[in-house]
């Protein structure tokens, strides 16, 4: 059986909407992408935070989930971690976007039957929602934050540009823009949706 993790990254956070405390949004979207990992049925749950960010990822995490403490917050070392760890596949995804679906994140792992690497992006100049890979990860895979790796540049770095997938996006929440595409109508993303009012 394929043990599979999924590792929420916490990435930085630059805006939150007027009013909202920026520590209180960065955590409340966190927490929603963390709780949906902990329900995943196909793969193990994990947080992946620096030094700075252990206190948040300890306060979000889910009993008995797994933290990864990490130099940079960037995918390489959550990938060597997760190898060390015994997975034979790692998705890392920004802990921004809290109201993703499962269905997403299964499209993100699904590639790997035949592909080194898939990829999704974070919406127009977002950078990357996750990538995910079996482990190890290859040696031609260099290291980015979530913030400034895309498709092209992850391409670029493949022996064939067919080896990196790309796989639906999905938008991370970084401005007024994407927060209007808010759907109230999906389920979960309950601690966003209380600091912006229900």
């Amino acid at each position: 059986m394929v043990r599979r993790v999924v590792a929420a990254l916490l990435v930085p956070v630059r805006w939150s909407p007027p009013g909202v405390d920026l520590t209180a949004w960065r955590a409340a979207l966190a927490e929603d992408v963390v709780d949906l990992l902990a329900r995943l049925a196909q793969a193990e749950a994990a947080v992946a935070a620096t030094a700075d960010d252990l206190p948040l990822a300890k306060e979000i995490a889910w009993p008995g989930m797994r933290i990864y403490e990490i130099p940079t917050a960037s995918y390489l070392p959550v990938l060597t971690a997760a190898t060390e760890d015994g997975f034979d596949q790692a998705a890392v995804i920004a802990a921004d976007a809290p109201d993703v679906p499962g269905m997403i994140l299964g499209k993100l792992l699904r590639p790997l039957e035949n592909k080194a690497v898939a990829v999704s992006a974070g919406g127009p100049g977002n950078g990357l929602f996750g990538l995910a890979t079996a482990l190890p990860a290859p040696a031609w895979l260099a290291d980015y934050d979530l913030d400034t790796a895309g498709a092209q540049i992850i391409r670029r770095d493949a022996p064939r540009p067919g080896d990196v997938s790309s796989t639906p996006e999905w938008r991370r929440l970084r401005g007024a823009a994407e927060l209007a595409s808010l759907d109230p109508a999906l389920e979960g993303w309950e601690n966003t949706r209380a600091l912006l009012g229900g």
